[in-house]
C-alpha cells in the first residue's frame, strides 16, 4: 500500500489480558502505600472504570525535602471491569481517558481484553505513567467483536496461518485513512490479487447497506490514489497492506456511521472483524487499495 502521510500522532499502549487482573499496592519511598478511590463511570457497553490509584504522597525528610521514586511520579493506575451479557464469547477493545480534576482529558491509553466468555465478568488495571494533574479515568470507547473472528497482531499463529489487523489510522481536513494489515505467519507462501473483501457491519454485527465501496482511493478527495491490483506472494513471515479511506464530511441527508467492518483477504478466507468506526458523514461512500507488499 502506498502510505498515505502521517497526520496526527497515535500515542497509546497496548495491553493484553486473557484473565482476572490483580492489582499492585505502589510503595512509596519510605513505605507509603497509593490509596485506591471508587469512581462513578457509567461504562460502555458492559465495561467501566472501578477504581483509580493515585501516587503515594512523598515522604518528608528531616530537613523537610522530599524523596519520590522516579518510578512513582505521576503514576496512575484504573482499574476496569468488563462484562460480557452477550451470548458468544467477545475481544474487547477499550479505550481509557485519564482526566483531570475539571475532566479535562489527559492522556488516552488502549487495553485488549480477550476472550470474555458469554456471563463472565474479567477484571484487570491499565496505567498512565508521567500524566501530570490525572486524578481520574473513564472509558470512552469500547468496540467488541467476536473472538472467532478477532484480529491477531501477535501470539500464536491462526489456524489461517495469516494475522489480520488494522492500525489506529489518521486524520486530518475530514479525510480519515486506515491501514490494514497482513502477516504470513504460517509456514507456506500466501498468494493475495487484488482488494481486501469487505462487508461494513452495524453495533449489532448486522449489514450496512446504501454505502458504495470504491475500488481505490482516488475518487475520495484528498486522498492518494492507491497502486493497481497485482499478484502478491508472501513468504513465511512477509507483509501485506490495504488502505482505507473516507470523508467525514456532511451536507443533506442522515449521516452514517459503521463501527465495525468483515474483512476476507481474499474470497474464501477466514473473515476478521475490525472496529475502524467509519464516521462517513453523509458522503456515503469508502475506499479500498489494492494489496501491497510491505517492504522491511
Amino acid at each position: 500500500m502506498r502510505r498515505l502521510p502521517l497526520l496526527v500522532p497515535a500515542v497509546a499502549v497496548l495491553l493484553a489480558v486473557s484473565g482476572c487482573g490483580a492489582e499492585k499496592a505502589d510503595v512509596g519511598a519510605r513505605g507509603g502505600v497509593a490509596s485506591a478511590s471508587p469512581v462513578s463511570d457509567p461504562g460502555v457497553d458492559g465495561v467501566r472504570i472501578t477504581s483509580v490509584r493515585l501516587p503515594p504522597a512523598p515522604s518528608p525528610r528531616p530537613s523537610g525535602d522530599y524523596v519520590v521514586r522516579p518510578d512513582s511520579l505521576a503514576r496512575v493506575t484504573a482499574a476496569y471491569e468488563v462484562v460480557n451479557k452477550g451470548p458468544q464469547t467477545m475481544t474487547y477493545t477499550v479505550t481509557v481517558s485519564f482526566r483531570s480534576a475539571a475532566g479535562e482529558a489527559l492522556d488516552n491509553r488502549e487495553v485488549t481484553v480477550k476472550a470474555v466468555a458469554p456471563g463472565r465478568t474479567v477484571t484487570g488495571t491499565v496505567e498512565a505513567i508521567g500524566v501530570a494533574g490525572a486524578v481520574t479515568a473513564k472509558v470512552i470507547k469500547a468496540a467488541k467483536v467476536p473472538t472467532a473472528e478477532a484480529p491477531s497482531q501477535g501470539g500464536a499463529c491462526p489456524a489461517s496461518g495469516i494475522r489480520v489487523y488494522a492500525d489506529r489510522g489518521d486524520a486530518a481536513m475530514g479525510l480519515r485513512v486506515v491501514g490494514i494489515h497482513l502477516e504470513n505467519c504460517g509456514t507456506t507462501p500466501y498468494s493475495l490479487d487484488g482488494y481486501p473483501e469487505l462487508t461494513l457491519l452495524d453495533d449489532q454485527y448486522r449489514t450496512v447497506e446504501g454505502i458504495e465501496i470504491l475500488k481505490g482511493t482516488g475518487d475520495i478527495p484528498m486522498a492518494p490514489d492507491s497502486a493497481p491490483p497485482r499478484p502478491i506472494t508472501l513468504k513465511p513471515g512477509e507483509r501485506a497492506s490495504a488502505g482505507l479511506a473516507w470523508r467525514n464530511t456532511t451536507g443533506f441527508g442522515d449521516a452514517s456511521n459503521v463501527p465495525y467492518v468483515r474483512v476476507r483477504a481474499k474470497s474464501g478466507a477466514d473473515p476478521v472483524v475490525i472496529s475502524p468506526d467509519l464516521d462517513l458523514g453523509t458522503t456515503g461512500r469508502l475506499g479500498v487499495g489494492a494489496w501491497e507488499r510491505e517492504e522491511r
